[in-house]
């Protein structure tokens, strides 16, 4: 799956996402090493901290599944290039900090970053050593 792809399927599954307070839609794909592609839209709730987005649905699961590598994820929300949250960017480096993360605009173009330098200084699994 190319990176276009990757994120016409994050714009077509922000359509299922659950926000009925900020109204805000996102949808992200992920794609593993093993060529599997898991999506996610984000899902809020009236208890704002049991809020979870859409990447982090997405990887967990992947990660639910057996899947812990991944090559990129692709993030399509209402404005223009919708980044992923710090935490979201955490749990992206936990398990592949060199990922692709694929952001988009409304017009088919996109920007790319790996994961560890959208948080810089990061802290992961070796610090944990």
């Amino acid at each position: 799956m190319d990176k276009r792809q990757l994120l016409s399927t994050a714009e077509e599954i922000k359509q299922s996402a659950y926000v009925p307070y900020s109204k805000f839609h996102v949808g992200a794909a992920l794609l593993t090493k093993s060529g599997k592609v898991y999506t996610g839209c984000n899902i809020e709730n009236a208890s704002y901290g049991a809020t979870c987005c859409a990447e982090r649905v997405a990887i967990f699961k992947a990660v639910s599944d057996g899947e812990t590598e991944f090559m990129a994820i692709a993030i399509s929300g209402d404005s223009e290039y919708t980044y992923p949250c710090g935490i979201c960017r955490q749990v992206m480096v936990e398990f592949s900090p060199d990922m692709l993360v694929i952001v988009g605009d409304s017009k088919g173009d996109y920007k790319e970053h790996t994961a560890s330098s959208l948080l810089p200084e990061l802290f992961g699994p070796k610090e944990l050593k």
